[in-house]
């Protein structure tokens, strides 16, 4: 049995990045949260007031014998617009771009060349923005935000529809689930 291993994407409003993660085979947990800035312990308020520099993101716990870090960013893809570094969707600003950390070597050579082969081979004209930077602390959001999808099912749903994400990922991806 592998030890579990993290892996943290920023890819807009937190609630959204849940899901898709949330029940594949090989993951413990994914908690939502912030990373990136320079203010331990951040609140939500602050972080969407700006100022602190930190990123809404997810931390995803995973068995590396279940799924792969590999994986892991192809499903990350799916989930975001990675030709729009100001926001995602209809949530604008440094505190909603799209990231993806790593935590090591492999971790950012796996990124990068998966980056690359989206710019080649993925279904968008416009460059591919989406940043790859080296994992930073990671600070959980309040217990309201954490599995929103579930807790507040009806509320996410028009969210994720009204934000204009699933028409867009239902738009750019074939078979996105």
């Amino acid at each position: 049995m592998s030890e579990y291993k993290k892996a943290v994407f920023a890819g807009g409003c937190f609630w959204c990045m849940v899901e898709p993660f949330d029940s594949l085979p090989g993951i413990q947990s994914v908690i939502s949260g912030f990373t990136g800035g320079h203010v331990e312990n951040p609140t939500y308020n602050e972080v969407v007031r700006g100022g602190t520099g930190h990123t809404e993101a997810v931390e995803i716990t995973y068995d590396p014998d279940k799924i792969s870090y590999e994986e892991l960013v192809e499903i990350y893809w799916r989930q975001t617009d990675p030709t729009d570094a100001a926001g995602q969707f209809a949530d604008r600003g440094d505190s909603y771009r799209p990231v993806i950390y790593y935590s090591n070597e492999d971790e950012r050579q796996i990124a990068e060349k998966s980056k690359r082969n989206l710019e080649e081979n993925g279904p968008f004209n416009d460059p591919i923005v989406t940043s790859i930077e080296p994992i930073e602390p990671f600070y959980a959001a309040e217990d309201y935000h954490q599995d929103f999808y579930k807790k507040e099912s009806a509320h996410y749903n028009r969210y994720s529809v009204g934000s204009g994400r699933v028409p867009f990922l239902n738009k750019h991806w074939e078979n996105n689930k």
